[in-house]
């Protein structure tokens, strides 16, 4: 409901529609998150949620928007999401995490995306919620909800392949750089501000 008052823009890459990716958005923006991908394709697509009390609520979210879930993180049950996630993107299904989740620090880079990029050889994409009047929760991941209203773009970077090569901290240094340069302009004239 919240969606349809806010002034919606998408700014979605076209070569997502073709191939399965990596979807990588920082946590705190992950609530509207679901609509971009809707915008792009039909659902194909497993997020990668927590087992902790937080991540059960995201997945319900989730489950409303038709897109499947992949429950365990880092500390329970990590293989396990490493192994299912390449399964899901050799069946040529997308996979969504968040690469901050589930417990922090905020806009920070954790192994498993790298992990599941490097192990697939699938692309990831740089995906961003920015909103120009938002609530934020006093939450580690200063969760954000658009007031009504509100002016919010939505970002879906086209997909980069993280060579198998690189060192783990190169890796996630180039894919920081790249989920913070989304939207850059827009926070500098007032969008998330």
């Amino acid at each position: 409901m919240l969606h349809k008052t806010c002034k919606n823009r998408y700014f979605l890459a076209q070569d997502l529609k073709e191939k399965p990716f990596i979807a990588s958005c920082w946590h705190g923006e992950l609530g509207m998150i679901g609509f971009a991908y809707l915008k792009l394709k039909k659902p194909c697509i497993y997020v990668i949620a927590s087992q902790h009390f937080d991540g059960s609520i995201a997945a319900g979210l989730f489950e409303s928007f038709g897109f499947k879930n992949i429950r365990g993180s880092s500390k329970k049950g990590g293989v396990k999401v490493l192994i299912e996630g390449l399964k899901r993107l050799k069946e040529g299904c997308d996979v969504a995490i968040t690469p901050d989740g589930p417990k922090g620090p905020r806009h920070s880079i954790a192994d498993g995306v790298i992990a599941l990029a490097q192990k697939s050889g699938v692309g990831i994409s740089a995906c961003r919620v920015v909103c120009k009047n938002a609530w934020r929760l006093n939450t580690w991941d200063q969760f954000e909800v658009p007031k009504p209203f509100s002016e919010v773009h939505y970002y879906m970077l086209e997909s980069v392949i993280i060579p198998k090569e690189w060192e783990l901290s190169r890796a996630k240094e180039y894919l920081k750089t790249r989920m913070d340069s989304v939207g850059f302009e827009e926070s500098q004239r007032g969008l998330g501000a």
